[in-house]
């Protein structure tokens, strides 16, 4: 690469930075999030600074004005009670390396190389201890400024801690009571990207499936579901920073938050979800390429699996709306499902593009129709391609489970009888017949049809 090729790279990346500076400023003036967050944070921390040299600097006169507002800076952390234990830490550190420094130049008769040798390999190793975190390191740095200053006398040193805990007092004051952090928000906003990508991927499956995709699309599509995989880590993340927002802030109860982040359980459900998902991709990405490692199912079994995804799509956005909006993700299509089967008699409708709860009972109806007979294809596909569906099956049975289970009972799995008339979506065809499309079909020799089947394999998996 030329000089003038690293000019032109360096200048697209500035303009890249400069385009997300922007994007980050639009986002915190548009609405609450975490750049709002980040632009409060960094008032308050100035706003803390200024008023703890006001007061001790302005007002007080004070010799050593300059500890109260470092200390209020570094003292508005991203919670409160973070703010808090930081606080007791840093004072800790300071006096430890106030007094300590103190010592030493007493005991090495004012010289400042000698104070140094003895008092920093101690500050030091006092500042790794575990406890003291981050703020360990202000041991050192105290106490090298202390023996610089020169000055050890004991109205200097009292000066010094006096400006130290004035400025700490600030900082955690002006955390816990101007817009205290929370964190309710950030649990929802990163549980809203799992349902949310997790719709998108599928969408551009049904897509790519349905027409001419290629291995270079395989591998996007399983790269898009290893990058949801890592959202749950996130999320987790985000709980952590929601309790301990929640932990000695006084102020919290000043500040409208929002609604409270949906229940831990929904994390699981949809880390469940991602790792379907990767599975899935897998299998496509194994199938594709001039170099493919299995025998990929034919179009027939592709389109069709095609109208699976673009359906299991529907229901992700479902709760991916419900999050979004503040309510509790309850899976929508199935508390509305038996009254839009009343309102909708064609449960084959064509898929719109709003997540309504008409349209998430039909979805649900129509991925378990589609599955079932899917799932009777797959009992008389011969070959090696009858292992790539096999897999697509388990995956996809799995994921279903977790979107909207099937509604079936222990009578359902059982024989049916003779007098109970054609089934429901959920028990069509049967594994020995062939797959007409109408639900209906001819038992298999075991007495079991191959959509319970596949189902049970699934649920073992």
């Amino acid at each position: 690469m030329t000089s003038t090729e690293r000019l032109a790279l360096a200048g697209r990346r500035l303009g890249w930075e400069a385009a997300e500076l922007r994007r980050a400023a639009g986002r915190a003036v548009r609405g609450p999030g975490p750049d709002r967050d980040t632009g409060v944070q960094s008032c308050k921390a100035a706003g803390a600074a200024i008023a703890a040299w006001a007061l001790t600097g302005w007002w007080l006169r004070a010799p050593m004005a300059l500890l109260a507002p470092w200390t209020a800076l570094t003292l508005v952390e991203a919670t409160v009670y973070r703010s808090f234990r930081s606080g007791v830490q840093q004072l800790a550190v300071i006096m430890a390396g106030t007094l300590g420094a103190s010592a030493a130049m007493a005991t090495t008769d004012g010289s400042t190389l000698g104070a140094m040798a003895i008092i920093l390999p101690i500050m030091m190793l006092f500042g790794s201890y575990r406890r003291l975190g981050a703020q360990g390191l202000y041991g050192a740095t105290t106490a090298l400024f202390v023996i610089t200053y020169g000055d050890v006398s004991l109205s200097t040193v009292g000066h010094r801690l006096l400006e130290t805990l004035i400025g700490a007092a600030l900082g955690i004051a002006v955390n816990a009571f101007v817009l205290p952090p929370v964190h309710l928000r950030n649990v929802r906003e990163q549980l809203h990207r799992l349902p949310r990508d997790s719709a998108a991927l599928l969408h551009t499956m049904a897509s790519g499936l349905d027409a001419r995709w290629t291995a270079s699309d395989a591998a996007a599509w399983h790269d898009r579901a290893r990058r949801l995989a890592r959202i749950p880590a996130v999320v987790a993340e985000a709980r952590r920073w929601t309790a301990e927002g929640s932990r000695a802030n006084p102020g919290a109860r000043l500040r409208r938050t929002g609604p409270p982040p949906p229940a831990v359980e929904h994390d699981a459900r949809w880390e469940s979800v991602a790792s379907h998902l990767i599975a899935i991709t897998r299998t496509l990405e194994s199938t594709a390429g001039d170099r493919f490692r299995l025998t990929a199912p034919g179009t027939a079994f592709l389109a069709r699996y095609a109208e699976l995804a673009e359906r299991a799509a529907i229901l992700c956005e479902a709760e991916a709306d419900l999050i979004q909006a503040g309510a509790e993700p309850e899976s929508p299509h199935r508390r509305h499902h038996d009254e839009d089967r009343r309102r909708t008699p064609d449960h084959r409708a064509q898929p719109q593009r709003h997540a309504t709860p008409a349209r998430c009972g039909r979805a649900r109806d129509e991925a378990w129709h589609i599955h079932d007979h899917l799932a009777a294809d797959f009992a008389e596909r011969p070959g090696p391609a009858a292992a790539v569906c096999g897999e697509l099956l388990v995956e996809t049975t799995q994921m279903l489970s977790v979107l909207a289970p099937p509604e079936t009972t222990a009578a359902d799995e059982a024989s049916p009888s003779p007098a109970a008339g054609p089934k429901t979506h959920h028990t069509p065809a049967l594994g020995t017949g062939t797959d007409t499309g109408t639900g209906t079909g001819t038992a298999s020799p075991r007495g079991e049809n191959a959509p319970i089947k596949a189902r049970r394999l699934g649920q073992r998996a």
